[in-house]
C-alpha cells in the first residue's frame, strides 16, 4: 500500500513501513506508532482525534469512592478481588506495584476498607503488571487451591501464589512467551472450563506480533506441589498501533476480552480448542486515548455489563455483557461513569454481597497516587438494582 503525502511516499508492508522522501532515503522498520506521528506531523493533523464521537447523549453519571486504600511504595497497576466465601466481610483486594525504575515491586494485599494488611504483603516480584485471581486449581488427589497469578515483566514469568496464604508455589516462576523475540509480559487473565475445571492464563505482552500476541498456558500442580503451565494456544489480532495489556475473561459464557490500546477491545472464545476467529471489536470510537482496564460485572448467568477504563479522561465506558436482542457480539456503548481516579489502569469488580456499604458488589480501579479507589456498585447501577 503507498500513500502520496506532499509527493512523499509513504509504504506499507504488513506492521513494515518505509518512508521516502527527496530528502530521505528509505527508512525501514517503522512500526505503525511510528507511521502515525510521521502522518501527524506532515498533514498537521491528530489521528487521536478520529477515535473521538460525541458521546453527550449517554448517560454520564459522576461516582466517589467510599474508600481510598493505603498507599503503595511505588506504583499501583492491577487490582484482583479475592472473594471469601465463609466470611465475604473477609476478602482481600490484591493489587500489584511495579516498583517505580528499579522493578523492584510487590503485591499488597488490603481489606475491603483499603486497610493494608502488611504481614500479607509479598514484595521482591520484579516489576509485576497484570494480576488475577482463580478459584479451584487441582491439585494432589482431590484438593484444590484458589490461586492468583500474576505477570512478572523483568523476568518474563509469570508468577502463582496460594491464596489465602500469599505463599508463591511456582518453582521461581512459569517462563512465557519462550522463543519469542518480543516477551516482557504484561496482561493476565485466568479462564476456568466450566466443564473440566482446568485453569488457563492468558497472558499479553509488551509488544508482539500482528497475529498470535496472547499466548494460553494449562497451569497444573506437579506431584512435588509446584504449579506448571503448558502452552496450549497462540491467538488474538493486534493493530501494530500501541500495546496490549488489559484482559478479562468471562467464564461463564466463555469469553475474553483485552484492549488493543488506542482502538478498541477484541472478544475471543477463551476455551484453547475454540476457534481463533475474532468474534467482534468494539469501544472503537469515544476515547480520550488509550483502552484500558476492563471489568465485568454479571448481574445474572448471562446477562449484566462491561466496564473499560478510558484512562486519560478518567472515566469508564459501560456495554452490555449480553451484546443486543439480535447479536450477542455487538456491544454499544449504554453509559459512562466519572471517576475520581487519575488515569486508570487496571480494575475489577464483584457482584457479591461483601457488607452492608457493599451490599451490591465491590468495584476496585488504580490510581496514579500509588492507591486503589474503592467503590460501591450501587451508585454505578442504581437504576438497574432498584429496578429488581
Amino acid at each position: 500500500m503507498i500513500f502520496l503525502v506532499n509527493n512523499n511516499e509513504l509504504i506499507f508492508s504488513k506492521n513494515v513501513c518505509y518512508f521516502y522522501s527527496k530528502r530521505f532515503l528509505f527508512l525501514p522498520l517503522m512500526k505503525f506508532r511510528t507511521v502515525i506521528f510521521f502522518l501527524e506531523c506532515l498533514l498537521n493533523i491528530s489521528f487521536t482525534g478520529f477515535s473521538q464521537e460525541n458521546t453527550s447523549k449517554i448517560p454520564t453519571i459522576e461516582v466517589f469512592p467510599e474508600f481510598k486504600s493505603d498507599t503503595v511504595s511505588f506504583d499501583t497497576d492491577d487490582p484482583a478481588i479475592y472473594y471469601n466465601r465463609k466470611n465475604p466481610a473477609k476478602s482481600l483486594i490484591i493489587g500489584t506495584d511495579k516498583g517505580g525504575k528499579t522493578g523492584q515491586g510487590g503485591i499488597f494485599v488490603f481489606d475491603i476498607f483499603g486497610k493494608n494488611m502488611e504481614d500479607k504483603n509479598l514484595l521482591g516480584i520484579n516489576r509485576p503488571n497484570n494480576i488475577d485471581v482463580g478459584y479451584g486449581l487441582l491439585g494432589k488427589g482431590k484438593s484444590k487451591i484458589d490461586i492468583a497469578v500474576c505477570t512478572e515483566r523483568n523476568t518474563n514469568n509469570i508468577r502463582v501464589i496460594k491464596l489465602p496464604e500469599m505463599q508463591l508455589i511456582d518453582g521461581g516462576g512459569i517462563a512465557v512467551f519462550e522463543g519469542e523475540i518480543q516477551r516482557s509480559p504484561m496482561g493476565i487473565a485466568l479462564f476456568t472450563d466450566a466443564k473440566s475445571k482446568k485453569i488457563y492464563a492468558i497472558v499479553s505482552r509488551k509488544d508482539g506480533p500482528l497475529q498470535g500476541y496472547l499466548f494460553q498456558y494449562l497451569l497444573e500442580v506437579s506431584d512435588s506441589g509446584i504449579v506448571t503451565g503448558k502452552l496450549v494456544r497462540k491467538f488474538g489480532q493486534y493493530s501494530g498501533l500501541k500495546e496490549i495489556e488489559s484482559i478479562a475473561v468471562d467464564n461463564e459464557l466463555g469469553f475474553v476480552y483485552y484492549s488493543d490500546e488506542t482502538v478498541g477491545v477484541r472478544k475471543y472464545y477463551a476455551h484453547p480448542d475454540s476457534s481463533g476467529r475474532e468474534l467482534a471489536l468494539f469501544a472503537k470510537t469515544g476515547f480520550k486515548e488509550d483502552h484500558e482496564g476492563i471489568s465485568i460485572y454479571k448481574t445474572s448467568a448471562k446477562k449484566g455489563f462491561i466496564l473499560v477504563s478510558d484512562q486519560q479522561a478518567n472515566q469508564f465506558h459501560v456495554f452490555r455483557r449480553e451484546g443486543d436482542l439480535a447479536d450477542k457480539h455487538k456491544h454499544e456503548l449504554i453509559k459512562i461513569i466519572k471517576t475520581q481516579t487519575n488515569e486508570s489502569d487496571g480494575s475489577e469488580i464483584t457482584g457479591y454481597k461483601l457488607n452492608r456499604r457493599f451490599k451490591n458488589g465491590l468495584f476496585v480501579a488504580m490510581s496514579n497516587d500509588k492507591t486503589f479507589h474503592f467503590y460501591t456498585v450501587k451508585k454505578f447501577f442504581d437504576s438497574w438494582i432498584q429496578s429488581k
